[in-house]
């Protein structure tokens, strides 16, 4: 990931007890096994702060696996789905508890391909965070219209194919011409191909896996 904003440590090569275990549970896709061990290790401590020191780093080490080649794609997103739903039982969407601000959104720019953002909006919601869905196929006037009238202060734009990346920069001008303080995350395959393509889009920072833009997120929220 390449971004203006620092980035977290990384949580070490293996992840103690209550972590390791919660991981294990994940990667065999085992959600009652997952659900009793956050339980459990959630007890004595607010929802909040049992997700930043237990889901979070979990889904991060899973998410660098993934880069590595160590687990694949599906537990990833399975991973953060089970995550999301646990989750959901601790802190219900519009819970006081929720991390609420800033306000964040997230989009697919013209193409409809949709898995990344699945995941990404899986991992994002397992952290905590609050996430506006504006969904797929998103044209610029559309995007740049909702931007504004929500006041969303972290864009998530996500695309599949070069033409809509090039695209983002007119929807990122735009955005930060209204909202000069709003800052922007692009991902996908031609961020992916051309390194320095998200800068010339004009977007605050790239993220390469769903662990490194929620790094990057906590990051940027701790910024606002």
């Amino acid at each position: 990931m390449r971004s203006d904003f620092p980035v977290l440590p990384d949580g070490g090569a293996s992840l103690p007890s209550p972590a390791g275990d919660l991981k294990e549970a994940l990667l065999a896709v085992d959600p009652v096994r997952a659900g009793r061990i956050l339980g459990d290790a959630c007890a004595a401590s607010s929802p909040v702060s049992c997700i930043e020191a237990l889901v979070v780093p979990v889904l991060e080490e899973i998410g660098r696996d993934w880069e590595e080649g160590q687990v694949a794609l599906s537990q990833v997103y399975m991973s953060g789905r089970i995550c999301e739903e646990i989750v959901n039982t601790m802190l219900p969407p519009g819970s006081p508890g929720r991390i609420s601000q800033p306000k964040m959104a997230i989009a697919v720019l013209e193409d409809h391909h949709t898995l990344g953002k699945r995941i990404l909006l899986a991992v994002l919601r397992s952290g905590g965070y609050e996430v506006t869905d504006y969904g797929s196929g998103v044209t610029v006037d559309g995007l740049v219209e909702r931007v504004i009238r929500d006041g969303i202060e972290i864009l998530l734009i996500s695309t599949l194919m070069l033409p809509a990346a090039l695209r983002a920069k007119e929807a990122i001008a735009r955005i930060k011409e209204a909202l000069p303080e709003t800052r922007v995350i692009v991902g996908g395959a031609p961020f992916r191909f051309d390194p320095h393509l998200w800068r010339e889009a004009g977007a605050d920072a790239v993220g390469h896996s769903a662990s490194d833009t929620l790094a990057t997120v906590r990051a940027m929220a701790g910024g606002l």
